[in-house]
């Protein structure tokens, strides 16, 4: 039996200062400052439980499973493990427990100046004005991580005092009964050892360092014109993109294990240019209609944690092939040339119906892949083999998130928004609002480190859910807000944390979360500005869920509970 404890901490500070000048001859200048920092801490323990040997020898179960399909398959164990009194913190084929206190800190400040001007008389048909600026980010994240094992003498084999002892957990789903659930940070520190460190072979690349400055520049100028007597609206522009990413990390050379081992440092980065142009138009038609078309080349930087320099490396002793996996300081983004358009009726103030197709060609997308003859020649300069050992070669194994390319995304989304007071003046505030989404792709990709979740094939991008509906019933008036609404998706490979803390892929089970809040506005009186706001996020507790490879192989089933949140703003 293992008991598991997860504590986070995370704090989020950010300042801001906007300031705007007007001139007489129209010109404006917005400059922005920005500084935010958040950081996290987390403490994770286990403890391991079990029979003790009785006259020297361990006990043997035997366990029956009853295999269902679509459903949880039935475990029934011939020993019963709800009394904790029997059930003691020793040394097991587990060990007797492990611990992680990794901590993030993650800073990004920024700058923008911008400045807008009126289109000349000249151009006046064309254009209203004139956007150009500057904008300058920089950010860097770091992340250690801790570890270590939670040992316990071997003399002091101890069940869990009943000052630790929660409430039986109920795994009566999956046949199993009641079972002990205890206090594990008072286990540990009562009967337990904890030193965490950083030292150990595989924990030293789990320490980075990620910098990226970003500095874009960009001109746009803002359509007010007509075509065949047809009001447009409208922009077109161009974003240049400078980005320099670079990270800092150690790795174990572990081809030095006959002289030792030893830690050595590996760092490394990347600078390129995007330039962006795009197009946005919109025309007002007949009968409050509107059509909009957009075209663009879009980037999206990888995520932060991705581009860390951190490797686990070594060289096969047989054959003397290399071979390394951790993450990619030289990443590109993910970059696409995106077409949308749109068709919008309004109905009044709120009511619209809107149907919307978009169409991404992804020249560049990220996901993590195994790429073989890969140059690790630099890695293996010294390396001097064991006795009767191959020399190392220069090329090998490398796992991590790599780009792929070629590809294309494509969906439609249904909009609808429908104030009752259209149906009936009796329903005045009240109203609906409801999404579909249909999305597809044709692009497939093998993960290396998924054999047992996803499978050896192909599969398709992950987070990529082929059906999103979303409905909201609202009130709004006399100062009141209520809504519930509906968020439903159906399956798809999400990426999430495995047991390890290691990001992996997982088949997710669609989910369908409701949540609702309601809030009250103060128009008048001596609180007036001053406004209330209650949320509750997965009202119905939907239980998140994972399977492996098709759904009779149910892997996950959790339930993370309802979300409560409180709020109060006041407007000055």
């Amino acid at each position: 039996m293992r008991g598991m404890y997860n504590k986070r901490d995370d704090k989020i500070v950010a300042a801001g200062w906007n300031n705007k000048l007007k001139f007489e001859s129209g010109l404006s200048l917005t400059a922005d400052v920005n500084y935010s920092r958040a950081t996290r801490k987390e403490l994770v323990l286990e403890n391991n439980t079990q029979f003790s040997r009785a006259g020297g020898v361990w006990p043997v179960d035997n366990v029956g499973l009853t295999f269902k399909t679509g459903d949880f398959s039935q475990f029934a164990p011939g020993l019963s493990y709800s009394d904790p009194k029997l059930l003691f913190l020793q040394d097991t084929i587990y060990g007797s427990g492990y611990g992680k206190v990794p901590s993030v800190k993650d800073d990004l400040s920024g700058f923008k100046l911008v400045g807008n001007l009126p289109a000349p008389e000249s151009l006046s048909g064309w254009f209203s004005d004139f956007e150009a600026g500057l904008n300058y980010a920089d950010r860097s994240k770091k992340k250690r991580q801790p570890e270590g094992s939670i040992t316990i003498d071997n003399t002091k084999y101890t069940p869990v005092g009943e000052e630790f002892q929660y409430s039986p957990v109920d795994l009566s789903f999956a046949g199993l009964g009641l079972i002990p659930a205890w206090n594990v940070p008072g286990a540990v520190g009562r009967y337990m050892s904890f030193q965490p460190t950083e030292s150990l072979n595989y924990l030293i690349p789990k320490a980075w360092d990620v910098k990226e400055k970003s500095t874009t520049a960009f001109l746009k100028a803002n359509i007010d014109s007509s075509t065949f007597g047809i009001p447009m609206r409208g922009n077109i522009g161009l974003q240049v993109v400078n980005t320099d990413q670079s990270s800092q990390s150690n790795y174990w050379d572990a081809t030095l294990n006959n002289r030792n081992g030893g830690v050595k440092p590996i760092n490394g980065g990347k600078t390129y240019t995007d330039y962006l142009p795009s197009l946005n138009l919109s025309w007002q038609l007949a009968n409050d209609q509107t059509l909009r078309f957009a075209l663009a080349k879009q980037m999206a930087r990888p995520r932060v944690e991705e581009l860390n320099a951190g490797i686990e490396f070594g060289v096969d002793g047989a054959t003397g092939k290399p071979g390394a996996k951790g993450g990619n300081p030289t990443l590109d983004p993910w970059r696409a040339n995106a077409v949308d358009l749109s068709w919008e009726k309004y109905f009044g103030n709120k009511a619209y119906v809107a149907v919307a197709g978009y169409f991404k060609d992804l020249r560049s997308y990220i996901y993590k892949q195994t790429v073989d003859n890969y140059d690790f020649s630099r890695f293996v300069a010294d390396y001097v083999p064991q006795p009767g050992q191959p020399q190392a070669l220069p090329t090998g194994t490398f796992s991590a998130p790599q780009n792929g390319q070629g590809g294309q995304l494509r969906g439609v989304e249904l909009t609808a928004s429908l104030p009752l007071d259209l149906v009936s003046p009796a329903l005045k505030g009240f109203g609906l609002s409801a999404s579909a989404t249909f999305n597809s792709s044709n692009i497939t990709i093998l993960d290396p480190d998924s054999a047992n979740s996803v499978g050896n094939g192909p599969i398709s991008l992950p987070g990529l859910s082929k059906r999103v509906y979303n409905l909201t019933a609202y009130y709004e008036a006399n100062g009141f807000e209520f809504r519930v609404s509906q968020r439903k998706r159906s399956d798809f490979i999400g990426e999430i944390g495995n047991f390890n803390g290691a990001r992996t892929l997982r088949y997710v089970v669609g989910e369908s979360i409701v949540d609702a809040q309601i809030g009250y506005n103060f128009t008048e009186g001596s609180l007036k500005g001053l406004g209330l706001l209650a949320q509750v996020n997965n009202l119905t507790d939907q239980a998140y869920r994972t399977y492996a490879q098709t759904k009779d192989r149910p892997l996950e089933y959790i339930k993370w509970g309802r979300t409560f949140l409180l709020g109060a703003t006041y407007k000055f």
